[in-house]
């Protein structure tokens, strides 16, 4: 069973250890201000002058000074069957979660958690880098996004789409991470998605990141 660590009415930013600097950070908290390391992340935070309120995860990166210095807001999780972003998220109860510091370090760790991201779709989370925003399509939504705007699709499973506002259509696809993929479609309108299972990746230029929360409901 979960427990739940922080609970909050906002937007919570989860930093990893991977890098990501004092812009990143600034953009990912004006929507998301509370804040929580993920093991190593809190080194990364307090390197930006950052103290996060909490640090979750199993200990096996984060540094003993740091550890000294954030004492009585550590939370040790020892499992090693998940990362240490699926433990976080597993343990903040929030509207949603950006999540900086996951994506470009290691490639066995980006992929770790696009993997949690499927497996928890009740959890809203979007995994930020300098380059993109990237989340987990629910059943249905809509995006409001400058024509010409990229727009990439990456199948985590099975799922048939339909949809609307993009350049190439998506009526009667059927993609698969080993079949069909649709990175690089472009918007010409309104965007329009309909999935069979949450099982698609959205993947938007980052400084859509705005669109992106408002397409999930979240602003």
């Amino acid at each position: 069973m979960n427990q739940v660590i922080v609970e909050s009415l906002q937007g919570v930013t989860l930093a990893g250890g991977g890098p990501f600097g004092k812009a990143a950070l600034a953009r990912a908290l004006r929507f998301a201000p509370r804040i929580v390391g993920a093991d190593g992340g809190a080194d990364r935070l307090l390197a930006l002058g950052v103290e996060p309120e909490a640090v979750i995860g199993d200990f096996d990166s984060i540094s003993a000074a740091a550890q000294a210095r954030l004492a009585g807001r550590l939370f040790p999780i020892a499992e090693q069957e998940t990362t240490d972003f699926d433990k976080a998220l597993r343990s903040i109860a929030a509207p949603f979660v950006l999540g900086l510091g996951f994506a470009g370090a290691r490639l066995d760790h980006g992929l770790a958690v696009l993997n949690a991201l499927v497996r928890a779709p009740e959890r809203r989370a979007l995994i930020l880098s300098p380059q993109d925003v990237t989340f987990l399509a629910p059943l249905q939504m809509e995006l409001a996004l400058p024509t010409g705007t990229r727009l990439s699709l990456f199948p985590m499973g099975a799922v048939e789409a339909e949809g609307s506002g993009l350049r190439w259509p998506l009526q009667g696809l059927k993609f698969a991470p080993d079949g069909m993929i649709g990175t690089s479609n472009e918007v010409s309108g309104p965007v329009r998605l309909r999935f069979s299972a949450a099982k698609m990746l959205v993947i938007l230029p980052v400084r859509y990141l705005p669109e992106a929360l408002r397409g999930l409901g979240c602003r």
